[in-house]
């Protein structure tokens, strides 16, 4: 900055304003970054290396949003209780991602504070969660509330507007459907980030969802008119982990091959339907969880509860917040496909088949058993004494002698059994003195 004095053509001495720069607990951003796999000339370079762009803000906290080039990082300006609050959460913040690293809350790699002229401007580096590369159709602010929960007039004019709750039930009233692996993965993931906030009495927070639905024409207009390019002075682009939404909840080895092709360009994205039977690729995650439960936030539940109903104002106290927050993405936004059940008739013909199975095996056992006793009685060499003069004048008439039952009584007689849940052999010696007898 160069100041110069009045009168005077001569070039001025060089001097600074009252300018400071200052960064919040280094060793444990640095730790972040390293987990994430963010190297530090990777991470200067995008930052410094070219301008930042602006990003227009949909909400009412005054904010300021910018991205960097590479469309790697977020940068966003907040006050002075946000720092604050950011600083005591990193403890748990660090014993959350130990535990667990597949989340979809913001990744926080820095906090800064520059001072110039006696004003402090905090900013806080975070990772981008909706890439320019692919064109966002839709992208909703979703809290899970519907006290007010739709955009505005002016939110609607802009070339990209955030939508809400209430224009997601309208819009996409069916919800977004997912198969079972995904779709499981996907909650547990949810589940887990909200207990965390939960434990850390953290509220009004919100799910930022982007979609971009599938089409050949439309991405090869996207193709055609893209700026999103890489930078050849760059060594490569970095590889963050856990940045995209698909790392974010199932992991890198993970794709959505039901659903998409190995030559679509995913960006990591989700991988889902619409009600319509449209492809989409789905870009997630949890923002704005910097708004603790305080004084502040207590009275103005209390205020807005008095004039319009409690629990649908999306100021509320953290446990009911996350109750209802998952309720509304359970129920309302993200479904699970069902899969197809085996008919009616495919199940009766397999147990018709197992019965004639079984009814062989037991008609085969009953015929040997029969022809056993045959011979057990002829090599006894039984009496026929004690038969009457019918029997004993059949004596060379082969045709007389007890046989072997039938293939159809043995049928009959295994159908008998089966039905009756019987056993075999119990059923046969209460049955041999009848069958002799006649």
């Amino acid at each position: 900055v160069f100041v110069f004095s009045e009168g005077s053509n001569l070039t001025p001495a060089h001097h600074y304003p009252d300018f400071r720069f200052k960064t919040y607990a280094p060793l444990a951003f640095r730790y972040f970054r390293e987990l994430f796999g963010i190297k530090p000339d990777d991470y200067l370079y995008s930052i410094c290396s070219e301008p930042l762009i602006e990003l227009s803000n949909p909400g009412a906290s005054g904010s300021l949003f910018f991205v960097t080039s590479d469309d790697e990082f977020i940068i966003k300006t907040v006050q002075h209780k946000e720092a604050e609050f950011l600083q005591k959460l990193l403890p748990g913040y660090y014993m959350n991602l130990n535990q667990n690293p597949r989340t979809l809350l913001p990744k926080f790699y820095g906090l800064y504070c520059v001072q110039s002229g006696g004003i402090n401007i905090r900013i806080v580096v975070m990772n981008n969660v909706l890439p320019r590369a692919l064109k966002m159709h839709f992208t909703y602010d979703l809290k899970g509330s519907t006290y007010k929960r739709r955009a505005s007039r002016k939110e609607r004019e802009k070339s990209n507007p955030t939508f809400k709750d209430l224009d997601f039930l309208q819009d996409m009233h069916e919800g977004l459907y997912f198969d079972s692996e995904t779709h499981s993965a996907l909650m547990k993931t949810l589940q887990r980030d909200c207990r965390v906030l939960e434990s850390f009495k953290i509220m009004d927070y919100s799910l930022l969802l982007g979609i971009h639905i599938l089409n050949s024409y439309m991405k090869e207009r996207e193709g055609e008119s893209s700026q999103c390019t890489l930078d050849p002075k760059r060594p490569g682009g970095q590889k963050v982990l856990y940045s995209t939404a698909m790392e974010s909840i199932q992991g890198p080895g993970k794709s959505g091959d039901s659903v998409t092709t190995a030559t679509t360009n995913t960006m990591g994205g989700i991988p889902a339907k619409s009600h319509k039977g449209e492809k989409l690729l789905l870009f997630m995650g949890i923002i704005d969880i910097l708004q603790s439960y305080r004084l502040m936030k207590k009275l103005e539940h209390s205020w807005k509860a008095l004039v319009y109903d409690g629990d649908t104002v999306s100021v509320h106290r953290p446990s009911f917040y996350a109750d209802r927050f998952l309720k509304f993405m359970s129920t309302r936004v993200f479904k699970k496909v069902q899969a197809l059940r085996s008919s009616p008739s495919k199940k009766r013909c397999n147990s018709i088949t197992a019965l004639k199975a079984t009814s062989q095996e037991i008609v085969c056992a009953v015929s040997q058993e029969w022809k056993d006793e045959k011979r057990g009685i002829l090599a006894e060499g039984q009496s026929y004494a004690s038969l009457d003069e019918e029997v004993l004048g059949s004596h060379h008439r082969p045709d007389l002698v007890p046989s072997t039952p039938s293939l159809f009584e043995a049928a009959s007689l295994a159908t008998t059994i089966s039905s009756s849940s019987l056993n075999v052999d119990e059923h046969y010696q209460r049955d041999q003195p009848m069958l002799y007898s006649s």
